[in-house]
């Protein structure tokens, strides 16, 4: 909480001329911020849903997209938005570095990715249980424009969720651990195939070793 948060909020008690000598801050700041509270408010929101669109872009583009294909995309989508605005948001819920690690260089990997993703198998059916699965990584919006992740696994034979898993971030062991639970819960998945996007969580080696 600010300095003149605490000031609007026990006013009543103690009186903006005490509590403003009390914290060191002008009256005159004090009203000019309650004067502008509306206005910040309404920013307040707007970032938020900036932050969901752009959480969107970033997800659909596995996690490759920084700020300028982002801008660009987003332009493209109607929106009429300035770059440092988009930076800003993405510093604010944390993308902003992921963004530039997903855009280095490719034909340097580095010690936490794999030697590159495995073939795709586009038949998205299977016969039999525990034999071809899917993975993927969702949002899941909070208040403040925050977020969960979910990690799931699901088998195609029955197009169920075998297991999940869920964390306040999107490292690998996000991935990992989603899978470890659905190994828990059929007891092995020797022999099973796994598809997933590209994404830098699912091309690591940490994953391919899981």
């Amino acid at each position: 909480m600010n300095r003149f948060q605490f000031v609007a909020d026990h006013q009543r008690r103690y009186g903006v001329k005490r509590l403003c000598a009390v914290l060191g801050i002008a009256r005159s700041s004090f009203y000019c911020w309650r004067r502008t509270a509306e206005d910040r408010a309404a920013r307040q929101a707007a970032d938020i849903r900036l932050a969901t669109r752009i959480r969107a872009v970033h997800h659909e583009s596995s996690g490759t997209y920084g700020v300028p294909r982002i801008t660009a995309e987003l332009r493209e989508r109607g929106e009429r938005i300035n770059h440092k605005r988009i930076v800003r948001v993405m510093r604010s819920i944390g993308l902003a570095r992921r963004a530039a690690a997903a855009q280095a260089p490719h034909h340097d990997r580095g010690p936490g990715r794999s030697e590159g993703p495995g073939p795709d198998r586009p038949r998205f059916t299977a016969s039999e249980p525990n034999t071809k699965y899917v993975g993927d990584i969702a949002y899941l919006p909070l208040e403040r424009g925050r977020f969960l992740y979910l990690a799931t696994v699901i088998d195609l034979a029955s197009r169920r969720l075998t297991d999940w898993a869920i964390a306040d971030h999107m490292r690998t062991d996000l991935v990992t651990d989603a899978l470890a639970a659905a190994e828990r819960t059929r007891g092995s998945l020797t022999g099973a195939v796994m598809h997933t996007d590209h994404g830098a969580q699912y091309t690591s080696r940490a994953f391919a070793a899981a």
